[in-house]
C-alpha cells in the first residue's frame, strides 16, 4: 500500500484524491439517474452547480470538524490544516455541512428538500465507502492494534506505521466501507418502494450512525469529547499508550442522529407508502 499512484516530476496523483474522483463522478451520475427518476425540476446544470457548491463545503466542513478536535496541533501549526493529502476529515462535518448546503439550494430551486435528500443519499454512502479505499492506501483512519488474522501493517512512513510501528492494525476502513456498501445495496433497493419523502434520508443517517459506531470502537484516531486522558492498553505481547475521553465523538453524534430520525420516522410516519394512509385505506397517489 502507497499513497502515491503516479509521480511525473513535480506533478504528484494521489489514490486518496482519485477516490475522490471517482466518487464524485459515480454519485453525480446516480444522482442524475434518481433526480430524473424522482422528475424534480432540476436540469444537469442545476446539479452541477449543485455539486460545485456541495463538494468543497462539506470538505472544509470535514476538514475543520477534525481540527477542531485537533487543536492542540493545528493551533500551533496553522499551515498543516491545509494538508489535506495527510488525511483528517472527518465525515460527521462533511456532511453536517453538505447538507445544509443542499437545504438551501432547495430552498432557492422550489425543489422538495426531502426528495432531493432522498435522491442523494445513495450517492452519498457509495461515495463514502469509496473514499475509505483511499484511507486504506493513505494508512489513516486506521485502527487499534490487533492480533486477528486480517489485520494489516501499514508502511511504517504511514499515519498509522508511524503510530504503531510494525504492529497490524484493525483494517477499521475496511470494516466501514463494507458496512457503506451494505447500507448503499439498502437505500438503492428500497428507493422505488414508494415510502414518504424524507424515509431513506432518514435511514441513512440512522444507519450510518450505526455502522460509524461499531467500527468506531476499532479506530485508534477517534475523536473524543471531554476531558481526555492517557491509559496503557496490551493488545498480545504489544503495550501502547492510548488517548481517550469521556466519550467518542463519532458515538455522541450517533446517538442524536439515531434519536433525532427514528423520531421523525415515527412522527411523521414515513414507513408508510404514498400509495397507503396511516390507517391502512387506499388513496390515491399525489
Amino acid at each position: 500500500m502507497h499513497p502515491i499512484l503516479l509521480q511525473i516530476g513535480p506533478i504528484t496523483v494521489r489514490y486518496y484524491g482519485l477516490m475522490y474522483v471517482i466518487a464524485i463522478s459515480l454519485g453525480f451520475y446516480l444522482l442524475s439517474k434518481e433526480v430524473r427518476r424522482k422528475q424534480l425540476a432540476l436540469s444537469t446544470d442545476n446539479l452541477l452547480d449543485l455539486l460545485l457548491w456541495t463538494v468543497p463545503s462539506a470538505i472544509i466542513g470535514a476538514r475543520l470538524y477534525y481540527v477542531v478536535f485537533h487543536w492542540n496541533h493545528y493551533g500551533t501549526r496553522p499551515m498543516d490544516i491545509l494538508k489535506l493529502w495527510q488525511g483528517g476529515l472527518a465525515i460527521h462535518g462533511g456532511v453536517l455541512v453538505g447538507i445544509l448546503v443542499v437545504y438551501f439550494f432547495s430552498r432557492f430551486r422550489k425543489v422538495s428538500f426531502w426528495d432531493l435528500t432522498d435522491a442523494f443519499v445513495p450517492s452519498l454512502i457509495l461515495g463514502q465507502a469509496i473514499g475509505r479505499i483511499g484511507n486504506l492506501t493513505n494508512g489513516d483512519a486506521f485502527g487499534l492494534p490487533t492480533t486477528l488474522p486480517w489485520g494489516i501493517r501499514f508502511p511504517a512512513e504511514s499515519p498509522a506505521g508511524m503510530t504503531f510501528p510494525g504492529q497490524a492494525t484493525h483494517p477499521s476502513m475496511i470494516y466501514e466501507m463494507l458496512l457503506n456498501l451494505a447500507i448503499f445495496a439498502f437505500l438503492w433497493g428500497i428507493r422505488k418502494r414508494g415510502f414518504r419523502a424524507g424515509f431513506s434520508t432518514a435511514m441513512y443517517f440512522i444507519l450510518y450512525a450505526i455502522a460509524r459506531s461499531i467500527v468506531s470502537f476499532t479506530r485508534a484516531d477517534s475523536l473524543w469529547l471531554g476531558k481526555q486522558r492517557i491509559i496503557e492498553v496490551t493488545t498480545g505481547t504489544y503495550t501502547y499508550m492510548q488517548s481517550v475521553g469521556t466519550l467518542r465523538a463519532a458515538h455522541g453524534i450517533s446517538i442524536v442522529f439515531v434519536l433525532v430520525f427514528g423520531a421523525m420516522i415515527w412522527k411523521r410516519k414515513l414507513y408508510a407508502t404514498n400509495l397507503q394512509s396511516s390507517s391502512g385505506r387506499k388513496r390515491s397517489p399525489k
